[in-house]
């Protein structure tokens, strides 16, 4: 891992457990531009997410376009990608981190390979434990 993801990838994981933290004590914390690198290894890992589920990894392209917290866009993939992710930054940070389930969040998937993704994302390294139910926000927090 090169010097770069191994920094990103200690952004997501202090990122994702403040989350827990905040979800615990019942708060909610302002997404702000930082989460472009968490974004960024949620889709630099798709591969990876579909072969920690034992899928085979797609060949087909995917965009990823994400409506940032100052309203801007951030783009991921090839602009003619025949499957897409759209949504909120931070709903598609929390479901690569697994804090949230995909159907508690406002992504939308077009296409098999689009839609699969949401299912198996996955921005850290290891085997991909279970998940969240729907409606489960965070480790002790109300649903």
């Amino acid at each position: 891992m090169s010097a770069t993801s191994m920094a990103t990838a200690r952004i997501m994981e202090t990122w994702a457990h403040a989350e827990d933290v905040a979800d615990t004590l019942g708060v909610t914390r302002p997404p702000t531009a930082r989460l472009r690198h968490i974004a960024h290894l949620g889709f630099r890992t798709l591969g990876h997410g579909f072969a920690a589920h034992g899928r085979p990894v797609p060949t087909t392209p995917v965009r990823l376009d994400l409506a940032n917290p100052d309203g801007a866009t951030w783009s991921w993939g090839p602009a003619d990608a025949p499957d897409r992710v759209t949504g909120p930054a931070l709903d598609f940070c929390l479901l690569a981190t697994q804090r949230r389930h995909r159907a508690d969040l406002a992504l939308v998937a077009t296409g098999p390979v689009a839609d699969e993704w949401l299912d198996v994302a996955q921005a850290f390294a290891g085997p991909p434990g279970a998940g969240r139910e729907p409606g489960a926000a965070g480790p002790g927090a109300p649903a």
